[in-house]
């Protein structure tokens, strides 16, 4: 699986890529359809303390996963964006039929 990681507004930081690349191999061994990832983290002002975005998008079989979470901080943010696409993920396996 290819990871593509964007910062938008910010500085890159190598910790954040690594654990969201941890994050991500642990998802794709779980779920083998998973063929690229897109992650993008931004920041941006908000008035209520959060502002730290984090979208992923899944390129599978089929169409394309998309999910994004604005918390205070980037582990969270990456974390709740990551059980999102866990659910999506586990539902489209349901409805894929394995052929005999």
């Amino acid at each position: 699986m290819k990871i593509n990681i964007q910062f938008i507004h910010m500085t890159t930081s190598e910790a954040m890529e690594t654990y969201i690349t941890e994050r991500l191999t642990k998802l794709s061994k779980k779920y083998d359809m998973i063929i690229h990832a897109d992650v993008f983290l931004k920041s941006e002002k908000d008035p209520k303390g959060k502002g730290n975005i984090c979208e992923m998008e899944l390129s599978l079989y089929g169409p394309r996963i998309f999910a994004s979470s604005n918390e205070e901080n980037y582990e969270i943010a990456v974390k709740n964006t990551i059980k999102d696409l866990e659910k999506q993920l586990e539902k489209r396996k349901s409805t894929l039929k394995p052929y005999v």
